[in-house]
């Protein structure tokens, strides 16, 4: 069995979520077909990387603030209470800000 090591997998998402948003961006600057229909189905594939793009940067700013909180010791505690994140939480969700009873009260 190996251990968690929480630096390495949040380095690990770093890394998974920049290459995503690279190729999403780079998706999105390319040129839309000179063809009037096909272009207006692209201009609606755009949209669609717009929000899935939208949805990595949040994801990478989670990982970022993840890493913060390792640094300054805080990483693995509950934001709101304190208390311990459970570990499987953590293994699951590595940036986990919230323990599950918290993060339940925030929905």
């Amino acid at each position: 069995m190996t251990s968690y090591d929480p630096s390495a997998t949040l380095d690990a998402l770093i890394e998974q979520y920049t290459a995503r948003a690279n190729a999403i961006r780079e998706d999105l600057a390319s040129s839309h077909s000179p063809d009037f229909a096909e272009q207006a189905v692209q201009r609606e594939n755009d949209e669609v990387l717009e929000a899935i793009l939208a949805e990595t940067e949040a994801a990478l700013r989670r990982v970022g603030l993840a890493k913060l909180r390792l640094a300054d010791g805080s990483y693995g505690y509950c934001q709101r209470c304190g208390e311990p994140i459970q570990p499987a939480r953590l293994a699951v969700l590595p940036a986990a800000e919230y323990c599950l009873g918290c993060a339940d009260l925030s929905h």
